[in-house]
């Protein structure tokens, strides 16, 4: 076997001055899509139009088996055609196409070189492994991600796109491969329509024009061209296992049920409401309790009160009854925390402003004037009336790793990564976004909080994306693994932090190779090993060599163990699981 490109090493931080659309050279645009789109700054450049991008649609391996004709009367065949007309002559050509993109939704930046989206693979078998795969790995990774089926009409945010899961099973050795759309109410409607009818949340719906295309979204529900009632998510985000169930979720919807077959594929079962118990959207980080195995979630409205509520669900998927939480008005809730005995919900500066739309400006804003703050209210609290706030000066948290309790000071510990400026996923900015790892803690006696970074200013790196070992989530943690955010957006490698010293070591890819989340899996299900004693799986892709594949990297050592070269590219994605083959066998 060649040397290994991949070491655990650690190297000077790298300033993230740059970002290169890393277009590709692959010749098959199966494999590696490859738009003309130039490499750009964080500092201001001039703004791009959208250029064409290939999407699944355009694929050789589109099934039109799967579209069905939309069922629709005469009258809404003519209200159809007048509304796409509307839309391609009025709101693209009039008042889109004179205004420039902004990066944040330009689509040749957002889904540029290995952004760009993929088609569907059925299951590749028997694929090739350098390395041994631990003999303790048997199951299956599942990695979520943003993948838009069709062309971006105007603008496009990395989060806008339709929900895939990639999945590689493993089983004494061997490993396959699939991914497959997640089919959403959404995505089954545009697609049996042909066109992209529901608004981007992120890339659509900012300025006059955003007014615009919501009120033509409402013009196609009215009409019965769509039905918005069947749900308007694109589950992109998060993915979790519960009470027998692979769910993919964004927090714009219910989750969706997604089964993984015996040969390797992956089928979509629809929207999962927990039997008629969930009626509202959950976002996409809830918290499976490792000792209790109940699921804590949240879930927030941007138009209705109540702006937030909090519930859980049983082992066996039995749904409390939601705790309205106060808050002045509709926040992101990207994330939260739980610990034993309480669960933490992030009060931010990242709010909606819907009106902001019609001054001409984005919903998603950064309220300068708002003091982040920290919820601590007890697990089965039947309301908010125990809730305990805490502000935290100068925090936004877009993800947060663990939370415990300490019993020698009386404080909530939290640790996450405090992202400045808060809104630079979402807005355009000048400013170089950084994301520190840090460590806050809450007195609710007191109501004071201190927040202090981890690693010693001259390791300092961009941290996101990541996780602790889940049989400690909610209990004091040693170690956490975390995506190094380097060049910014993409990830040159994975760090270990000791959470209590702040050394921290790193495994990086090597030239022109990039990740995404690193996923720590356990070498034993229970809590019997070490904190660390474990494998971190993750998807990398080497751009220059055009090949995806997946590392699994023993996390006591940083060692390599083993690379699954993968049949069809994998985009850089968001969130993923790994499913036990014990698990697997009672899958519901």
């Amino acid at each position: 076997m060649s040397p290994s490109p991949y070491k655990p090493i650690t190297i000077p931080k790298m300033v993230p001055t740059s970002i290169c659309g890393a277009a590709s050279t692959c010749r098959s645009l199966k494999q590696c899509p490859s738009p003309a789109t130039p490499s750009f700054q964080i500092s201001h450049q001039p703004k791009q139009k959208p250029n064409f991008i290939a999407t699944p649609r355009h694929k050789s391996e589109f099934n039109p088996t799967l579209v069905s004709t939309p069922k629709w009367s005469p009258l809404q065949r003519v209200a159809a055609s007048a509304l796409n007309t509307i839309e391609d002559r009025i709101i693209k050509d009039l008042l889109e196409k004179p205004h420039p993109l902004p990066k944040t939704a330009d689509p040749s930046v957002q889904i540029s070189g290995n952004y760009a989206p993929v088609g569907e693979t059925a299951p590749h078998h028997d694929l090739p492994v350098s390395g041994s795969i631990p003999s303790s790995i048997n199951g299956v990774y599942v990695r979520n991600g943003a993948n838009p089926y069709f062309d971006p009409v105007g603008g496009h945010h990395l989060f806008d796109g339709d929900g895939m899961v990639h999945a590689v099973h493993i089983k004494n050795g061997q490993a396959s491969y699939a991914c497959r759309f997640t089919e959403t109410e959404r995505l089954v409607q545009e697609r049996s329509i042909g066109r992209p009818v529901f608004p981007k949340a992120i890339g659509e719906l900012h300025g006059h024009s955003g007014v615009a295309r919501l009120v033509l979204f409402i013009a196609r529900a009215a009409l019965g061209i769509i039905d918005a009632t069947r749900g308007i998510g694109v589950a992109n985000a998060g993915l979790v296992y519960f009470n027998r169930r692979l769910l993919a979720m964004s927090e714009d919807d219910l989750p969706y049920q997604v089964r993984l077959t015996d040969n390797g594929d992956l089928q979509t079962v629809g929207r999962h409401d927990f039997s008629g118990q969930l009626r509202s959207a959950m976002i996409a980080h809830p918290k499976v309790d490792p000792v209790t195995k109940e699921m804590f979630a949240l879930s927030y409205d941007v138009i209705h009160k109540p702006y937030l509520k909090y519930f859980y669900f049983s082992p066996d998927g039995k749904k409390s009854p939601d705790v309205e939480i106060p808050i002045d008005g509709p926040t992101m809730m990207h994330d939260f925390a739980i610990t034993e005995n309480f669960v933490i919900i992030p009060d931010q500066q990242v709010v909606f402003k819907m009106h902001e739309l019609l001054r001409g400006g984005s919903p998603v804003v950064y309220d300068q004037n708002k003091t982040a703050r920290f919820g601590i209210l007890p697990k089965y609290a039947k309301n908010a009336s125990g809730i305990k706030w805490v502000e935290v000066d100068n925090c936004f948290c877009f993800h947060l790793w663990n939370a415990w309790e300490d019993a020698a000071t009386g404080e909530i510990v939290v640790i996450g990564s405090c992202m400045t400026p808060p809104d630079s996923i979402f807005n355009e900015s000048d400013e170089h976004l950084k994301s520190v790892l840090s460590e806050i803690r809450l007195n609710s006696t007191t109501g004071k909080s201190t927040r202090k970074p981890i690693l010693a200013s001259s390791d300092q790196v961009n941290l996101e994306a990541g996780m602790v070992n889940k049989n400690f989530l909610g209990r004091k943690t040693q170690f956490s693994y975390l995506a190094v955010a380097e060049p910014w957006p993409k990830v040159s490698g994975f760090a270990k932090v000791d959470l209590l010293t702040g050394k921290m070591e790193k495994f990086l890819y090597g030239d022109n190779r990039y990740g995404g989340e690193p996923y720590f899996l356990p070498k034993d299900a229970s809590q019997m090993g070490g904190e660390d004693e474990g494998y971190v799986l993750c998807f990398v892709h080497d751009e220059a060599a055009c090949q995806s594949e997946l590392l699994i990297v023993n996390a006591s050592d940083l060692r390599l163990e083993a690379s699954i070269k993968l049949p069809s590219r994998v985009p850089y994605g968001f969130h993923g699981t790994f499913i036990r083959s014990e698990e697997l066998n009672g899958q519901a």
